[in-house]
């Protein structure tokens, strides 16, 4: 969809009203970040609380989108693009879509997913994407430029950054997870006039891993897997080095 066939947005100025699906999954899984993992939260000022809004984040765990959408619960309902897969099982698929949730079919263009995503964020809805497509597993993901296609469809939406730290200990039984997540502006502003949507996303993207390192998640065993797997790809691509070495030190501080 062009962005000069992006349909109007519905209400910009009334407050997008949160499904009582997305409010009871957000309390069911509550417990778990904010009081087990010590959930603080930071920059909210910097979400709107009406109006078209994208979040971009990172991603090294499954409880990401959990945790930024209970840091998020007093400003807005984020509807997230997901992995398709998650609609397959028919009680999940009933959950995710009374929370509002995308559907995207990973390693597709997929282009009804964008569409979809573009009219709810021209309606005024406050939408969150991961760039770098699925979870990092330890090593680096280029950013996808869906996310600034977003951006360059609906320039009235705001683009607000987040880093979420501390969700691969949930898991880690009987480690306390310590969970941070922050809302910020890109440091170098929003998407520019003449700026490509990709390379957009590689700034945002690599201003957010500034501040949120390259996790590896799972327990001993899983994360031991993820780690020799980089070794092994580091070992296959040149100058890949660094890279290893930085999960390496993450490694170690988990």
């Amino acid at each position: 969809m062009a962005p000069a066939d992006v349909p109007p947005r519905r209400s910009p100025t009334v407050r997008e009203r949160m499904t009582p699906m997305y409010r009871a999954a957000m309390a069911a899984t509550s417990p778990v970040v904010r009081l087990w993992g010590r959930l603080e939260v930071e920059g909210l000022e910097h979400v709107p609380g009406d109006g078209p809004v994208l979040i971009i984040g990172n991603h090294d765990s499954n409880w990401d989108p959990v945790a930024i959408g209970i840091a998020g619960l007093p400003k807005r309902q984020i509807r997230a693009l997901a992995k398709s897969t998650l609609w397959k099982t028919k009680p999940l698929a009933f959950v995710m879509n009374g929370m509002g949730q995308i559907p995207v079919r990973r390693g597709q263009n997929d282009a009804h997913a964008l569409d979809t995503a573009i009219e709810e964020l021209a309606a005024g809805a406050c939408i969150g994407v991961f760039p770098e497509g699925t979870i990092s597993r330890g090593g680096y993901l280029r950013p996808r430029s869906g996310a600034g296609r977003l951006a360059r469809a609906v320039p009235d939406a705001t683009v607000v950054c987040v880093t979420v730290e501390g969700t691969v200990d949930i898991v880690r039984f009987p480690l306390r997870p310590r969970i941070r997540v922050a809302f910020f502006p890109p440091r170098e502003g929003q998407l520019g006039a003449t700026e490509e949507p990709g390379d957009f996303m590689v700034r945002v993207v690599a201003e957010i891993r500034e501040r949120a390192p390259i996790a590896i998640p799972g327990r001993r065993k899983t994360a031991e897997k993820y780690r020799l797997a980089q070794e092994r790809q580091a070992a296959e691509a040149p100058g890949a080095a660094d890279e290893v070495a930085a999960t390496d030190r993450e490694t170690a501080s988990s």
